[in-house]
């Protein structure tokens, strides 16, 4: 149970779904979690019961990074592993994704992980290292037509991670840098959009937890898991990876 014990860990949009498993794992094994999230309300009420650390931030803010990694280097006075998580997925295609859905979820996903990597690194090569973990999706690898801005902007964040991982090992930095490509998980996320694109209401069925299985969809847990292999130090040998979790949907 302290696979990551004592690191100082800061997981963004953890009030929910993908980034609270994250929280709730890495709690467990020992790690020191900074929990951040728009939600104040749900955000600090989960860090409560887990006993972490709740900031509210906009990831979209440049500003609001300045003010994170400020807090946590004052409170902690180093900072080990940082999971950008954050993230919204509207259904939109290339014929109906508006200017401003566009850059809305560009901001959220591509802006917060380039201010987030930048503002970590700058605290992390203080105290000898660390690990980043991207969060991407199975999106960046195949494309998915409902949702052009998130396969685009997942697929930035996959070829931005290999950048960030290689321009840390040519400095000598001690920085892992790691995107994850999850499938469909049971959050909140996939079941909006298996209620809007399929009519299934995954929540509703007399046995959600058997339709789950029966359709494939896999757990928040088995994506924190492997958030939790690459911030810990079993995974010290590997850099600039893509991290596929889909029940090999990928592959098919």
């Amino acid at each position: 149970m302290d696979r990551v014990k004592d690191k100082i860990i800061v997981i963004t949009g953890a009030a929910s779904g993908l980034g609270l498993a994250d929280a709730t794992v890495l709690t467990r094994e020992g790690a020191h979690v900074i929990m951040t999230d728009i939600d104040p309300e749900a955000g600090q009420t989960h860090a409560n019961n887990l006993d972490a650390t709740f900031i509210q931030q906009d990831v979209s803010e440049e500003a609001s990074w300045q003010h994170l990694m400020a807090e946590v280097e004052t409170r902690f006075g180093r900072l080990d592993g940082l999971v950008n998580n954050a993230g919204i997925a509207p259904i939109a295609n290339i014929e109906n994704t508006s200017t401003e859905i566009w850059r809305r979820v560009l901001s959220i996903h591509l802006d917060a992980t380039f201010w987030g990597c930048q503002s970590a690194i700058k605290l992390m090569k203080h105290n000898g290292g660390g690990s980043i973990v991207n969060m991407s999706s199975t999106a960046a690898l195949i494309g998915l037509g409902p949702y052009l801005a998130y396969s685009a902007a997942k697929g930035g964040i996959r070829s931005m991670t290999k950048s960030i991982a290689i321009h840390c090992r040519m400095e000598g930095l001690g920085i892992r840098c790691n995107s994850v490509h999850p499938g469909s998980i049971s959050t909140p996320m996939v079941h909006t959009a298996l209620k809007t694109l399929m009519g299934t209401d995954l929540m509703a069925e007399e046995d959600p937890e058997a339709t789950r299985i029966a359709m494939g969809i896999g757990e928040p847990e088995d994506v924190a898991n492997m958030v939790l292999y690459l911030l810990s130090d079993e995974s010290k040998h590997v850099t600039g990876a893509e991290m596929v979790v889909d029940n090999g949907d990928t592959v098919i």
